[in-house]
This record gives C-alpha cells, structure tokens and sequence, in this order.
C-alpha cells in the first residue's frame, strides 16, 4: 500500500493487521482521485476530507498528499491508522483522529466539505453512518460523498443525500452522492 499522487507519491503505509480491515485498493484509489479531479470545482486546498471507516487512513493521507486543507479520520480502532499518521509529520496540525462509532457520532466539533466512506461490506452501516453524519452536522451543504460498498450490496440512500452516480472497481461499487443539508 503506498501513496498514489501529490507531494508524498510512493510514500509506502502500513498495511493492515487484522483481516477486519479492508483497505481501498491503490488502483481504485488512483480511479476515484482522477474522478476527484474532475469533479471538484475548486483546488485541492479548499476541501476538507472526512474520511469515515478510515482503517488505515490510506484514503485521507492520499488526499492530504495531494493538497487537502486538512482531514478527519473517523474509526472505532484507531491502531491502523495512528501507525500511518505518524509517517507523516510534518503535517500532523491537518490530520484529526476521531474514535468515534460512526453510527452513534457526537456533534461535529468541525464541518467538512468531502466526504469518503467505506464500511465493512454488507453489514448495512452506511446508510446508519449517512443519518449520524446529517443528524450531528459533521457535513457542510453541498458536500460531494463518496460512499463505497459491495458492488452487490444495496445502498438506502437517506433523503439528506441526492444520488449522482455510481461506478465498479473489481469487487467494489462506490456510490456518488451530494449532502443537501
């Protein structure tokens, strides 16, 4: 696992530990970051990455690598991604670890205006996560989402959320979406 593009490309991260996480492929990554590119309407410095379900944090340390103002790392354990967060100190004041339940979040302490989502496949806690995430403000209005699921599974989309699109990498169905909050 290493860092696709920006001022850290090729840096390499700790990969996983524990079966239970399952990091974004660096192929889909690189995929959903050319997408990013396209899609964002202002430079890399003007958004703030969620990234929730971080695991190892490979998702929101690509976005900093590429200019994100700053990142939230959202996840029940956070062993995974602290190990990664420490290869990168020279930015450290852009990188907050929350460890938070991402179903039970407390109010938002900062607003985002990014989002990346990958829960554990076919658990149904994306769509739980999406309510908490509305519910407690972490998300400004206008927020592009991210969310990633298996490619099989089914996404309820909340009515906070306008669905835009959807694309398939291997086994991963990553579902576009924009916070109406």
């Amino acid at each position: 696992m290493r860092i696709i593009g920006g001022a850290y490309r090729g840096k390499k991260l700790f990969s996983p530990q524990s079966n239970a996480v399952r990091p974004t492929s660096d192929r889909a990554r690189e995929s959903l970051f050319n997408i990013l590119n396209s899609k964002l309407s202002q430079p890399w410095n003007n958004y703030s990455l969620l990234d929730v379900f971080a695991g190892t944090g490979a998702f929101g340390l690509e976005a900093l690598s590429r200019g994100a103002a700053d990142v939230g790392l959202v996840d029940v354990d956070t062993k995974s991604l602290e190990k990664n967060v420490a290869l990168f100190p020279k930015e450290i004041g852009k990188i907050k670890i929350y460890r938070q339940n991402a179903l039970s979040l407390p109010k938002a302490p900062k607003q985002y205006n990014l989002l990346f989502m990958d829960a554990p496949y076919n658990k149904n806690l994306s769509s739980p996560a999406l309510e908490s995430l509305a519910k407690q403000q972490w998300l400004l209005s206008q927020t592009l989402c991210l969310v990633e699921v298996e490619k099989t599974e089914t996404l309820d989309i909340p009515p906070q959320y306008q669905f835009l699109e959807e694309r398939i990498y291997g086994l991963a169905k990553v579902v576009f979406l924009t916070y109406r909050g």
